[in-house]
């Protein structure tokens, strides 16, 4: 038997999919395995049913869908500011923050941790999500749905490019104008179910340290690093952020 919210078969279940995502999924117990964190796991002949798998395509879905959906929209950007801002979009600050927007976390099914064991509940099960639309309906549908129903409903994707990808330049070029040596260091990697792999990367000025970000490419979690070490010494005076 599976265990699932009785909000699954709600009315909430039924408004997320036609108002927000603006369709009526084929496979509806799909959903509710992507709607289903590790920590309710069922056993189902010697096999754990959970949102794992599906998090692990959607992964793999959403990251080409917003990959295409930049490198159509910003035909003269490089591959750096390409993979940074992608980095951003799917990094799983901005999809927890995305699960709340969108009215998905209450729907999710996991077991309550105090301690704040389960950050990433919204974000991993908006991977689920997508990776259950996609068996659901192909790639075209979910493209669809990402790009219109997602990226240009709920981010502005062009302030996410002005603002926040740039972090990592603008800290070092301040340590460069101030004699002050920045660095960014991998310190720990983080082996997930299936081989996925996230990097804590920590930012030092002069061999002090400073903050870090755990993210799923090194690239990304330097630049979240960076970010939260630029604005904790704008916030201390160190730092005089002028506006552009």
């Amino acid at each position: 038997m599976f265990f699932f919210r009785k909000n699954n078969e709600s009315k909430e279940f039924n408004h997320f999919f036609k108002n927000v995502l603006g369709y009526t999924p084929r496979h509806t117990r799909l959903y509710r395995v992507a709607f289903t964190h590790r920590s309710l796991s069922t056993q189902v002949h010697g096999h754990r049913i959970n949102n794992e798998r599906l998090e692990y395509l959607g992964d793999a879905m959403l990251g080409a869908v917003v990959a295409e959906y930049l490198y159509k929209k910003y035909p003269y950007q490089g591959e750096g500011f390409l993979t940074v801002l992608r980095s951003k979009i799917v990094s799983r600050v901005s999809l927890n923050k995305l699960a709340i927007q969108i009215g998905l976390l209450p729907l999710v099914e996991y077991q309550h941790d105090d301690s704040g064991g389960f950050k990433s509940v919204g974000g991993d099960a908006f991977e689920a999500l997508v990776g259950a639309m996609y068996i659901d309906k192909g790639y075209k549908f979910t493209r669809r749905v990402i790009v219109d129903r997602i990226l240009r409903t709920y981010l502005d994707v062009d302030s996410i490019a002005t603002t926040d990808w740039n972090y990592k330049s603008k800290l070092i070029d301040w340590g460069q104008k101030n004699h002050r040596k920045v660095t960014f260091e991998v310190v720990r990697t983080i082996v997930q179910g299936r081989g996925r792999r996230r990097y804590e990367s920590l930012v030092s000025i002069d061999g002090v340290a400073q903050k870090s970000a755990i993210e799923f490419s090194i690239k990304a979690a330097d630049q979240l690093a960076a970010e939260r070490t630029y604005k904790a010494l704008v916030s201390q005076g160190t730092i005089v952020d002028k506006p552009a």
